[in-house]
């Protein structure tokens, strides 16, 4: 089994190493190489394994020759793509490295990693407003409650239509890209629906999508399929049926007019 694979492996290579060499009548001749010698060419013949000549009036040299050219090019350029992938898989390694351990929102611009800031959410009903905080839940009432974010715009601005971001999870958890409603005042997140006696609850938003990549433990790679529009956004961070929403908000800069 071993010999039979030792032998596959070298009438592998040895394929590998095929010429071409192209006939005046259309027809060829597979060779490992050749060589112009006066009115003759000799070559080594793959399929017989031995040194033949032919005249080289029979020969098309300038078909043997391009093609050969061609193949050249063809892997120089695979060359070039795989040293291009290997580069950008190595600049992604080297990024993803750089992404601080503690969990959040985080986005690389010229090399630097910015961080954003976890927003402050609060949950009002038509009876009251409370802060929502993860360590001390707020006392989930039947009915619909809005989830805001404090003040109408985010400081945190990008200016590209497809920002790329790193999200590292504090425990494996549901996590969404939402557009966000501007407010006077504040801006909506989501709406809860909590349903009596059960308290589960149901959260309406407008999510919009993305690509996610896991490139590490916890951490993803986030980015929306399509580009966009000048607004408020966040990424969340949610359980579902359950009323403890994260969120790490920005803004997509309008671009300015020429």
């Amino acid at each position: 089994m071993r010999l039979l694979a030792i032998l596959l492996l070298a009438a592998g290579l040895l394929s590998a190493q095929q010429i071409r060499l192209y006939l005046k009548d259309g027809g060829f001749h597979l060779v490992r190489e050749y060589e112009v010698l006066e009115d003759r060419v000799r070559y080594y013949s793959t399929e017989r394994r031995d040194w033949e000549e032919i005249p080289s009036e029979l020969v098309d040299l300038q078909r043997t020759r391009a093609e050969i050219t061609q193949k050249s090019q063809r892997e120089i350029e695979q060359a070039k793509m795989a040293d291009a992938e290997d580069e950008f898989e190595r600049q992604q390694r080297r990024e993803v490295a750089r992404i601080p351990a503690e969990p959040g929102v985080y986005r690389v611009v010229n090399s630097e990693v910015l961080s954003l800031k976890q927003a402050e959410l609060s949950v009002v009903n038509n009876k009251r407003r409370s802060v929502l905080k993860i360590l001390v839940p707020v006392p989930l009432v039947a009915g619909k409650a809005r989830v805001e974010l404090a003040g109408e715009q985010s400081a945190f601005s990008v200016e590209e239509p497809r920002p790329v971001f790193y999200f590292r999870l504090a425990a494996p958890e549901r996590f969404a890209l939402v557009r966000v409603k501007p407010l006077k005042g504040a801006r909506e997140l989501e709406i809860w629906n909590t349903v009596p006696v059960t308290k589960e609850v149901f959260a309406d938003r407008e999510e919009v999508d993305i690509f996610r990549q896991q490139v590490g433990d916890g951490l993803f790679k986030i980015w929306p399929v399509e580009p966009l529009s000048p607004g408020e956004y966040a990424v969340i961070e949610y359980t579902e049926g359950q009323g403890n929403t994260q969120a790490w908000d920005f803004r997509v800069a309008a671009k300015p007019a020429n």
